[in-house]
């Protein structure tokens, strides 16, 4: 077995050792853990939308620990402000009665950073979060702060038809790498939940990953190789998102105000990495990028008023475009 090769498979053994221990203590939704973890090892931030309750957080906090990652928690309200978020410069008074100001950070500088209820906050408060979720860095008083590496945002929203609640804007949207639905629980799942939870028993928590060994793996998925007629398909998935494109469907000319940027198309591409490393492979497929495809776009895609009314998601014009988009196209 080559290096590589050898490389490869210590990879997927590594993730799904993480997987596996995550597993072990939220219980059920598989397929949203392995989106939240398939989004840290791609290097991106993730939005986790659902219904309260369904353990948003707790899965947050349980990565955290098993990463062995610095670990802050951001509670969004209405009246939280952008220097809640980010930090500010105060007051300081030295031994000699000198004053002068030094930037206290505020919970934004973690390696990990939960957004509880993020659209809960004011528009403005949301985004404060803009600078550091793209160039890891906070931006105060003119002097630019870095954040240390690795650094996720994983938020978490509550549906907007929810009262309180207020609509991230499009340009924060854009800045996570996946959006993820959370589902309700089943009944088996449910009973589980109850059983751990209403007990004495207590689960120690010992980290499965140090942060020197994540910082490695994301560099290992960048190498991972695209071809050029997979890197097409993602291009003319991207662009068939947007209503003036002459690859659109109707459905989308009509349905569709705005289609995904650019960053939808890197969002593809680094999920669809990690899912080739996770099947044995160091070459993408198509079939790697429909398995990240709803994930990276569904929060890209801003429909019309009319698709509202027809009860049409951005979800629903994925598919359609998954299904109708050819692979690869004659030059």
């Amino acid at each position: 077995m080559s290096d590589t090769a050898e490389k490869v498979e210590r990879f997927r053994e590594r993730f799904l050792a993480l997987e596996g221990r995550t597993g072990e203590v939220f219980v059920g939704q598989p397929e949203l853990v392995r989106g939240v973890l398939t989004a840290i090892f791609a290097g991106g931030n993730a939005l986790l939308e659902g219904l309260p309750g369904l353990g948003k957080t707790h899965l947050v906090k349980t990565l955290s620990r098993l990463l062995g990652l610095t670990f802050s928690r951001i509670q969004f309200t209405p009246d939280l402000m952008p220097a809640d978020v980010t930090g500010t410069n105060v007051i300081v008074e030295d031994e000699a009665g000198r004053r002068s100001y030094v930037f206290r950070r505020g919970p934004i500088f973690a390696h990990l950073v939960l957004a509880d209820e993020v659209n809960r906050a004011t528009p403005k408060t949301q985004a404060a979060m803009l600078e550091a979720m793209q160039e890891r860095s906070v931006t105060a008083w003119g002097e630019r702060h870095e954040i240390e590496e690795p650094f996720f945002v994983l938020a978490t929203q509550n549906p907007i038809e929810m009262e309180g609640t207020y609509p991230l804007p499009e340009a924060q949207l854009d800045r996570f790498l996946f959006k993820l639905s959370v589902r309700g629980v089943t009944r088996e799942e449910l009973v589980e939940i109850v059983r751990r939870t209403t007990g004495g028993e207590t689960l120690e928590l010992e980290p499965v990953m140090e942060r020197d060994e994540l910082l490695e793996w994301q560099r290992f998925v960048r190498s991972v190789v695209a071809a050029p007629h997979v890197l097409d398909f993602v291009a003319r998935l991207v662009l068939s998102t947007h209503p003036d494109d002459p690859g659109a469907s109707p459905r989308v000319k009509k349905l569709v105000r705005f289609g995904a940027s650019p960053r939808a198309s890197q969002a593809l591409v680094l999920g669809a990495k990690v899912r080739a490393l996770l099947e044995g492979r160091m070459n993408v497929s198509f079939g790697d990028v429909r398995a990240v495809a709803l994930p990276a776009l569904r929060h890209r895609i801003l429909t019309t008023y009319e698709a509202e009314v027809d009860g049409v998601t951005a979800d629903d014009l994925v598919r359609e475009r998954l299904e109708s988009l050819p692979e690869t196209v004659e030059t």
